[in-house]
């Protein structure tokens, strides 16, 4: 089987011209493709507790920690201790970073649109029962490595 006759072959290749474009956007904002996913996922008025933003993201909390750090120094957000909370802190988007996550949302948008203009309805809605169907595939692959060597 040739590798282009493969389903992760054309997911992965398609990843990676996403990733591209949407760091070369991120590029001309002096920002990364990873500081802008973690704009869209804190919440523009009343922050986020900085514990709830690695797993909105799947991402682990010590490279999650370095990001909100450098997103700091560049102005983007601020921590505060949680109101309800004291235990826990909570980040807030500075004006900037409001900037920056409307610029990260609508590239998104803009890259749908484009998306969605270039398949029928019909091709649309495939697309997506496809990659359910795959994610239910690759579940069920993690369900198996999962279980113990006296299950199988």
């Amino acid at each position: 089987m040739k590798k282009e006759e493969t389903v992760d072959y054309h997911i992965k290749a398609c990843w990676h011209s996403i990733a591209r474009m949407y760091n070369q956007k991120a590029m001309q904002e002096d920002i990364t493709t990873s500081i802008g996913f973690v704009l869209i996922n804190i919440n523009s008025s009343e922050g986020t507790p900085a514990t709830k933003i690695a797993p909105m993201m799947g991402l682990e909390s010590r490279s999650l920690t370095r990001m909100l750090k450098t997103m700091e120094e560049k102005g983007l957000i601020v921590k505060k201790p949680d109101l309800q909370d004291k235990r826990s802190v909570r980040v807030f988007l500075t004006e900037e970073g409001k900037r920056k996550k409307a610029i990260s949302v609508e590239t998104i948008k803009q890259f749908n649109k484009q998306v969605r203009d270039k398949l029928s309805q019909d091709e649309f809605k495939a697309f997506f029962v496809i990659f359910e169907k795959i994610n239910q595939v690759v579940n069920h692959v993690h369900e198996q490595i999962d279980k113990p060597q006296n299950q199988l």
